[in-house]
C-alpha cells in the first residue's frame, strides 16, 4: 500500500510564496511593537521580568501570533494540500458506443414484422436496456452519412431520435456503409473514451467492401458488431453481410425473437477495452483537502472577538 506521506504535495505551490511576506511582517510587528525593546538592552532579563507586568507564557497567544498562525494556515489550505486521487467519473462506466443505422426504403420491409427498420427500433431499445448508464450515440446513413446524436446516458433521448428516422428524411437513397462506419469512428476518438460500434443494416452495397478498406486497417477502428436486420434464414446465406463483417472485423449477429441477441451484442460491447481511456486517462485528478483546514481557520478567527484584543495588545 502506498505511503499518504509519500504523496503529500500541494496543488497550487505559487500560494506559499505568501508565506514570506507574512514571516517578515510578524518579524516585523515582533521588533517595532515590544514597548519594552529600550529596556533589555539597559537591563538585566531577570530584573526586567520583576519589574513588568503582563509578560511571561501567555505572550505566545498574543493576537499578533495568532494572525501569522491563521495566514499560514490560510495559505495551506489555498496551496491545496493533498495526498490522494479523487476516483475517475468513468472508471466503473461501460465503454459507450455508436449505433449506426441503415435507414433506405429496403429496411420498410414487412419480412421482419412490422419492418426492418421497426425492429432495428426495438433491438435498439432493448440493448439500451441492457446497458443502463452506458453512454450511447447514434449515427444515421443511407446515400450518406450524418451524426444524429452524440452519445449520452439519456437513453430516451437516444431512442426518440431512433424512431423520427425515416427514409424519406434522408437527403439522398443509396449506402454509403463506410462513410458512416468513419464518422461513428471518429466521434468515438473525440470523446477519447475508446468505445465500439454497432451496425444495424439488411444489406451492404458491393462497392462498399472496398470503400470500408480504404478507411483504414480494421485494428484502427473500434471493435464493431454487424447486427443483421433479417429474418435468420436469410441473414446466414446473405454473403454482403458476411463480407462486410469480414472486412470490418466484425461480429455477425441475427435477429432472435427474443432479447438474446441483444444480450449478447451487450456483452460483447461491455467486454471492449478502452485504450484511449486508458492512455490518455480520464485520470483520476488529485483530491484538494484544503477544504479540512477551515474549521481551524474558523477557530482562529472566533479569537479576534475576544474582548480587548488587537494587534497592539
Amino acid at each position: 500500500m502506498t505511503d499518504p506521506l509519500s504523496e503529500l504535495h500541494v496543488l497550487r505551490p505559487w500560494w506559499l510564496l505568501l508565506l514570506i511576506p507574512a514571516v517578515a511582517l510578524w518579524w516585523l510587528d515582533r521588533r517595532t511593537g515590544d514597548p519594552l525593546r529600550p529596556w533589555r538592552a539597559a537591563m538585566a532579563p531577570e530584573l526586567l521580568a520583576h519589574l513588568t507586568v503582563g509578560g511571561g507564557a501567555n505572550r505566545r497567544f498574543a493576537p499578533g501570533t495568532l494572525l501569522l498562525f491563521g495566514w499560514f494556515v490560510g495559505i495551506v489550505a489555498m496551496a491545496g494540500p493533498t495526498w490522494r486521487r479523487e476516483p475517475s467519473l468513468f472508471a466503473d462506466a461501460a465503454p459507450p458506443a455508436m449505433i449506426v443505422l441503415r435507414v433506405t426504403p429496403t429496411m420498410t420491409a414487412p419480412d421482419l414484422p412490422p419492418t426492418r427498420l421497426e425492429r432495428a427500433r426495438q433491438k435498439i431499445s432493448d440493448l439500451l436496456d441492457r446497458r443502463e448508464g452506458a453512454a450511447t450515440g447514434l449515427v444515421a446513413y443511407s446515400g450518406s452519412a450524418h451524426l444524429v446524436l452524440p452519445p449520452t446516458t439519456d437513453k430516451d433521448v437516444v431512442l426518440t431520435m431512433a424512431r423520427a428516422l425515416s427514409p424519406e428524411i434522408m437527403p439522398r437513397e443509396g449506402d454509403q456503409l463506410a462513410q458512416a462506419v468513419a464518422l461513428a469512428a471518429r466521434v468515438l476518438a473525440e470523446g477519447k473514451r475508446g468505445g465500439s460500434l454497432v451496425v444495424l443494416a439488411d444489406a451492404v452495397a458491393p462497392d462498399q467492401a472496398n470503400a470500408l478498406r480504404s478507411t483504414g486497417q480494421s485494428a484502427d477502428r473500434p471493435p464493431t458488431v454487424l447486427w443483421a436486420m433479417l429474418p435468420p434464414d436469410r441473414a446466414a446465406q446473405d454473403t454482403t453481410l458476411q463480407n462486410a463483417a469480414t472486412t470490418l472485423d466484425a461480429r455477425l449477429v441475427e435477429v432472435t425473437p427474443d432479447p438474446t441477441d441483444a444480450a449478447s451484442v451487450a456483452r460483447r460491447l461491455d467486454s471492449a477495452t478502452a485504450p484511449a481511456a486508458t492512455a490518455q486517462g480520464d485520470e483520476a485528478r488529485w483530491q484538494d483537502a484544503g477544504y479540512w483546514l477551515t474549521p481551524l481557520i474558523a477557530a482562529l478567527v472566533l479569537g479576534w472577538f475576544r474582548r480587548g484584543w488587537s494587534l497592539a495588545a
